[in-house]
């Protein structure tokens, strides 16, 4: 009766032990999925492109910088920083480099800085009208 009694114990702790380490794997899991997802934010910004790279040790992910401006006059110092995650879209930044153009982005928060540096994340670029 004894070995039986400490049989279901440690069967008991084994299962509540991989529930958790399955709580412990899924949660952030989850987490990471629903922020990656989740759009927090959408909009445009217009400017200047003035700085593209690409950057990071293990997730390599295009950074850049906007010098915004809304009409013909001396842009101010308010620079807008961005993540870009597709390849194409910093193929067309790079294309337009100097030129005035508007950003598309989505915002998205909570998310580790191996997605990105910045919480805006570029989805499409097209030149500003004149």
């Amino acid at each position: 009766m004894n070995a039986l009694f400490f049989q279901n114990i440690k069967h008991q702790a084994l299962k509540v032990f991989w529930v958790f380490l399955s709580l412990c794997v899924l949660l952030p899991l989850f987490y990471l999925l629903f922020a990656y997802q989740f759009v927090y934010s959408q909009g445009e910004s217009v400017g200047f492109v003035q700085k593209l790279s690409y950057k990071g040790w293990i997730c390599k992910t295009w950074e850049g910088e906007q010098i915004r401006s809304i009409a013909n006059l001396q842009p101010a110092s308010d620079k807008f920083f961005f993540t870009i995650r597709d390849d194409q879209v910093a193929e067309k930044i790079n294309q337009s480099l100097g030129q005035k153009v508007v950003l598309e982005y989505e915002e998205h928060r909570g998310l580790p800085s191996c997605f990105g540096d910045n919480l805006h994340f570029i989805v499409n670029v097209r030149a500003a009208a004149p």
